[in-house]
């Protein structure tokens, strides 16, 4: 895998212009750790001056600390350099100053789609964690920043590392293959044709130490509840899996059924463990219990139709995973020959690990399937079959196989190869504009509850 993107990369520096690291980093009040993780690579067009804005604190001190982490490595260390604005005016001062051309948001959700649409209306080039808006009202802005970053030519654009995972790759190029999978089942409430879920921690570790979570980072209304957060990557992969280089129309193509919304409660022992605060601030005092403990909307789920296909997106968040597991995700896709299962429980060591899992089995299909799997080895080395009781698991070589955080370098070489070829393609804004449409719209239906 890693093979295949660096002769990507290579394919991109035959052009001659990333040579003369022409894209100049902004990071504008970073207070998540996906800011850093951007930074984690270095890359061939990329001045190795950022600048950053933001107020002087912990948030933005945990962020720099990741990036000298990151330049002190001994396996691949970066060389990047860190020019700081503190202020209580660094979005200003950011905008007057146009230190750089792409601006990198990963931070309070509540400030980011303000901070998107700015961005854009000074000129700027957008590369956004997710979730670029939490409600309703944000989505009104986002479709405003997509509208000026049009007619501006700038590239608006968020951080979907979850396309880049093998088992999820290999799951969508399996049911493009009608021998082995059939057509895409539609599905109903009750049996969804497609369901992703994710099970995520607060306490967890990030490049080999103990994620810091800043304060606000329970508080719903800065970070987002969770069926707006994490499902954004669940939300993307229904699309991008089920109908791929296809425009949605969020107006006519997403109907959203149910969604709801549920708590998980975080101790006071818990919120200093993970923030490394003794007090609790008074924004949070209003999601306090009769324990005083903090009870954090951060689960949810969303029932939704997509061009008349059933799907369920799930989040569920754990304060800390039992020792030597970590997040999860499960997903299935159904076929009309096979379902398509990603797990990643005890059985398989915690590590995602794909099945096929025909309808009914014979000695044609197994024939079939041998064959697919052929074919998709020819650009995928390696991938092979291992009969199971219930059909095969998907043999995946190692080589191909990149931990979450790698993942962060792969979406900024497709966002760096957009922003020089200019060749996004066309479905992507619409499908972006589907995907926040249906978790703010979910959000809103889940509320009234």
């Amino acid at each position: 895998m890693r093979n295949f993107f660096l002769l990507l990369s290579g394919t991109l520096l035959a052009h001659g212009a990333f040579s003369q690291k022409n894209v100049k980093l902004i990071t504008l009040d970073p207070g998540h750790f996906h800011a850093a993780l951007v930074q984690k690579s270095m890359y061939p067009q990329v001045d190795p001056i950022v600048h950053v804005y933001a107020r002087k604190g912990l948030d933005l001190q945990l962020h720099l600390d990741k990036i000298k982490g990151y330049n002190n490595s001994t396996t691949t260390p970066t060389n990047w350099v860190e020019k700081i604005y503190e202020g209580d005016d660094y979005l200003d001062r950011m905008l007057e100053e146009k230190k750089g051309n792409v601006v990198v948001l990963a931070g309070n959700n509540k400030l980011k789609t303000d901070y998107i649409l700015k961005s854009v209306q000074a000129g700027f080039n957008v590369f956004s964690d997710k979730p670029m808006v939490i409600n309703e009202k944000g989505f009104d802005q986002l479709k405003q920043a997509f509208s000026v970053a049009k007619k501006k030519d700038l590239l608006l654009y968020d951080i979907m590392t979850e396309r880049y995972e093998i088992t999820t790759i290999l799951q969508k190029a399996f049911s493009r293959e009608p021998a082995l999978f059939g057509v895409l089942q539609k599905g109903t409430a009750a049996e969804p044709a497609v369901t992703k879920e994710s099970v995520h921690h607060f306490y967890k570790y990030v490049s080999g130490s103990v994620l810091t979570r800043p304060a606000w980072f329970l508080d719903v209304e800065q970070e987002g509840e969770g069926i707006v957060d994490v499902t954004t990557h669940l939300v993307d992969l229904v699309q991008w899996e089920c109908f791929p280089e296809q425009v949605l129309d969020y107006a006519k193509d997403v109907k959203v059924n149910t969604a709801r919304s549920w708590a998980t409660r975080i101790s006071k022992d818990q919120f200093t463990e993970l923030t490394k605060l003794k007090d609790v601030p008074d924004y949070l005092n209003k999601y306090a219990d009769s324990k005083n403990d903090i009870q954090v909307l951060c689960n949810g789920e969303i029932n939704y139709t997509l061009k008349g296909v059933h799907a369920k997106v799930s989040v569920i968040w754990n304060y800390k995973a039992p020792e030597g597991t970590g997040d999860t995700h499960y997903s299935i896709m159904r076929g009309t020959k096979a379902n398509l299962v990603i797990r990643q429980g005890a059985e398989q060591q915690f590590k995602p690990t794909l099945y096929i899992e025909p309808l009914q089995n014979s000695a044609a299909y197994e024939k079939q399937a041998a064959d697919v799997v052929n074919k998709i080895a020819q650009q995928y080395k390696g991938v092979s079959l291992k009969k199971n009781d219930k059909g095969w698991e998907v043999m995946i070589p190692d080589a191909l196989k990149e931990g979450h955080e790698a993942h962060f370098a792969r979406v900024t070489e497709k966002y760096l190869e957009y922003l020089y070829k200019r060749n996004m393609p066309a479905w992507e804004v619409p499908n972006m504009l589907a995907k926040y449409y249906t978790t703010t719209q979910a959000q809103k239906l889940a509320s009234k509850k």
